[in-house]
């Protein structure tokens, strides 16, 4: 299973939000270059990014920073926020990410979804953020009215290389993830999943892992990494060789 720590971007600083609120963020010292360095240094290969100058605005914003550290690391990287449009897709695939994610834009329009999947093979990750079993938009401040099996089973053969399901009552609360939906929304999935959201401990890792559910690909640590509840060097333990 594949382990991807996070890195939340704003104003060139990592931050960390609670359930995607603006309003109620953390502000971590070290830059987003330096902690992609830590988590390169302790043996991770993947990383999870999120620009969230780029969800409020639509523009890639952090570009310069996602290209720095793509350079310097050789990390595989995914990025997502505020991916709007296929110039911004462009952008990021040139500067050499694994996967771009795309979540509002998608559930928004799925016609973009399948276009952008046709455009940029294997390059295109679906993000889906639910509360309640429903999908929310535009970093989490409107209901979709759409549940997120009924979409997942509309858009499964447009081509989505991945699939990032996070349970939004869990963001950033490290309260554990959904596991149980989390299996139901892997078990409906034509691509592999990465579980997102609540991690609170390394025994959240290991339950993960023992789901045993081929779809499951990997998960995202984000705020237990930064609050100091989850070391990096316990955490490197669970890398998959």
């Amino acid at each position: 299973m594949k382990i991807l720590p996070a890195i939340d971007i704003k104003d060139k600083k990592c931050v960390r939000l609670i359930k995607g609120d603006f309003n109620n963020k953390t502000e971590y010292k070290i830059s987003p270059i330096e902690q992609a360095k830590n988590y390169k240094d302790h043996g991770f290969k993947n990383l999870h990014i999120v620009d969230l100058d780029g969800a409020l605005t639509g523009d890639t914003v952090n570009i310069d920073i996602i290209t720095e550290i793509v350079g310097k690391f050789d990390l595989k990287i995914e990025i997502g926020g505020g991916i709007r449009n296929f110039e911004s897709i462009q952008k990021y695939i040139e500067a050499g990410v694994e996967k771009v994610i795309l979540g509002s834009a998608a559930i928004k329009n799925k016609e973009f979804l399948k276009e952008a999947c046709q455009k940029f093979p294997d390059k295109i990750a679906l993000g889906l953020d639910a509360k309640d079993g429903y999908l929310s938009v535009s970093g989490w401040k409107e209901n979709s009215n759409l549940k997120t099996l009924e979409f997942l089973k509309d858009v499964n053969d447009y081509g989505a290389s991945r699939l990032i399901y996070t349970d939004i009552n869990r963001d950033g609360m490290k309260l554990s993830p959904n596991f149980e939906e989390t299996e139901n929304i892997a078990n409906t999935s034509s691509c592999p999943l990465i579980i997102s959201g609540g991690v609170s401990s390394i025994d959240d890792i290991r339950k993960a892992k023992e789901l045993d559910n081929k779809n499951i690909e990997g998960i995202i640590v984000g705020k237990a990494i930064y609050d100091g509840d989850i070391k990096l060097d316990e955490l490197a333990k669970e890398i998959d060789a």
